[in-house]
């Protein structure tokens, strides 16, 4: 191992070993130049004639549940030819000059969705997740028209609908350039919203419960599209410190330097070491005062915040886009976010293995032995499988709390493997897990919030192509099933705690649904907090290996 990296000092507070801030005050307003304020927190219920005056679109939204009030919507705003042609399309999406304005159209598709329990049922669009997606794409238009208000009249829709169409609106409006304080880019105007519905529809509470979300959303997002060079292990650390550095609920406790080499973290300082700046692994803990003395859930997130690929460096192609290989650990910044804004009731411990995998004199080699803090020594195969490795140490760091701080279960996110892309695509996560109570719970929240997963096997078998002569394993092997070993490797530092690991992507490759730009698209937040919502009334003990 290379000579210890001496502490450095954070913004938060200078410390031989570790920092850590909590205070019962107000929380920062921005992240990394993104504002905490979102566009569909200011929307209200339209009142009295207000949108009749001036300029303004109107966005329609229907279902087939109540045919007449539908057609008593459109007579309002369409004429008599434009009428005809709505009713006879079968797209989801239309666009008039109507009477009053500008006039968008949507009507859910009422395509049969498949049996549930059937295979392909857990990748279905559900309700929520279509109409997310269909509000969204019609955001850029409306933008580009310059219009004072979006009159939003939605009738018949369910609570998992009008939550999806506030969410859509937000995601849509999120772009990094905006964001970033370029006069050249200055942030687009946008529309007053103002809404309509069937009466009780869009009461402050639910307006305000899609914000917390979508705002949660985009701040993964955001972190994930900000550059390595902006946001090293350092400057992440020392961000999320600072988002947390008021709370009533969370602390934050930032590991560097000597406290890293204390708790025998030899593999996260193993990828981190070569870097300008040094690892961090850095604890969130958050305990509501209503938590009623369960134990905790851990979230373990790889925060990898650029990835040359070390000595073993990765073409130039592959490179490109490594700003995104800290998007797990963005996943658990954004629920953190999300578990403080809505005072869930359960504590959570979250954890973000931060390194920079750099080259330098202290990089690490192929054929170098290191021993994790599990005890278990590892021969380094290939520098550029160095996710698994901090995730090792971390998850190892999670698993071992002791007490009422002994976690229930634990999930990590990571963008881990090209083989799992290769596999099932850029819109399914690979999960694996040890527990099928804790598997099924995460497909199905991801299914309703439109994220998709598909569990592949821990096939132990496949544990013998990770086998070392030299240590006790390799961090990978060459040939088939990198996913599968990956996942295996990471196996092996959870001991009999239920575990779930989601390999993401992360990413958009292109505009599309609420996504306006490509870019980082905060995959995994809307399926976790969907699965802790409903965890908050469930036991989690039932989650057992």
């Amino acid at each position: 191992m290379a000579k210890a990296r001496a502490t450095q000092k954070t913004s938060v507070k200078a410390a031989n070993s570790s920092t850590k801030k909590s205070a019962p005050k107000m929380n920062a307003s921005s992240l990394m130049g993104l504002p905490f304020e979102t566009w569909i927190s200011t929307a209200r219920r339209a009142k009295g004639a207000e949108v009749r005056s001036g300029s303004r679109a109107q966005l329609l939204v229907l279902t087939n549940r109540d045919l007449k009030k539908s057609r008593e919507l459109l007579t309002t705003h369409l004429n008599k030819w434009q009428m005809a042609s709505a009713l006879e399309s079968e797209n989801e999406i239309l666009h008039f000059q109507g009477a009053q304005g500008l006039v968008w159209i949507i009507r859910p598709s009422t395509t049969p969705q498949p049996a549930p329990g059937s295979s392909d049922a857990s990748l279905a669009k559900s309700p929520y997740a279509r109409m997310r997606d269909l509000a969204g794409s019609i955001v850029t238009q409306v933008v580009a028209q310059k219009v004072e208000k979006l009159v939003v009249e939605a009738m018949g829709l369910s609570a998992e609908e009008r939550k999806g169409l506030l969410i859509g609106l937000e995601l849509a409006a999120y772009t990094f350039a905006e964001n970033r304080g370029n006069p050249r880019r200055p942030r687009k105007k946008l529309p007053q919203i103002l809404l309509r519905g069937d009466e009780g529809s869009f009461g402050d509470a639910e307006i305000q419960a899609a914000s917390d979300l979508a705002l949660s959303v985009n701040i993964a997002r955001h972190l994930v599209n900000t550059p390595g060079g902006d946001l090293n292990p350092k400057a992440y650390a020392n961000a999320v410190a600072a988002l947390f550095a008021n709370s009533r609920t969370m602390t934050v406790e930032i590991l560097e330097g000597q406290r890293l080499i204390d708790e025998n973290m030899n593999l996260l300082k193993a990828v981190g070491d070569a870097a300008s700046e040094g690892p961090r692994l850095v604890h969130m803990r958050y305990r509501p005062a209503n938590s009623n003395g369960q134990r905790p859930l851990a979230l373990v997130g790889k925060g990898i915040t650029f990835d040359t690929g070390g000595l073993d460096i990765k073409p130039s192609s592959a490179m490109r886009w490594m700003k995104k290989d800290m998007g797990g650990s963005a996943v658990c910044v954004a629920i953190a976010k999300w578990v403080e804004a809505t005072q869930l009731d359960r504590p959570l411990d979250i954890y973000l293995a931060i390194a920079e995998n750099a080259i330098g004199k202290a990089s690490f080699r192929p054929g170098d032995i290191v021993t994790s803090r599990a005890g278990i020594t590892v021969e380094i195969h290939n520098t550029d499988a160095e996710g698994r490795l901090v995730l090792a140490d971390a998850l190892d760091y999670a698993v071992k709390q002791s007490g009422d701080d002994a976690p229930e279960a634990v999930i990590n996110f990571a963008t881990l493997t090209g083989a799992i892309k290769v596999g099932l695509g850029a819109d399914i996560a690979g999960l694996f897990s040890n527990s099928d109570a804790l598997a099924n719970a995460l497909t199905r929240s991801g299914t309703d919030r439109g994220e998709y997963m598909w569990r592949m096997p821990l096939f132990q078998p496949y544990k013998g192509l990770l086998r070392s002569t030299f240590a006790d394993y390799a961090n990978a092997s060459d040939g088939f099933a990198g996913a599968i070993t990956a996942a295996l490797f990471l196996e092996l530092f959870v001991g009999q705690t239920a575990w779930a690991h989601l390999d993401i992507y992360a990413w958009k490759d292109g505009v599309g649904g609420a996504y306006s730009e490509s870019g980082g698209n905060g995959q995994s937040v809307q399926m976790l907090a969907e699965f802790l919502t409903r965890l908050s009334q469930a036991d989690v003990s039932r989650m057992e290996v």
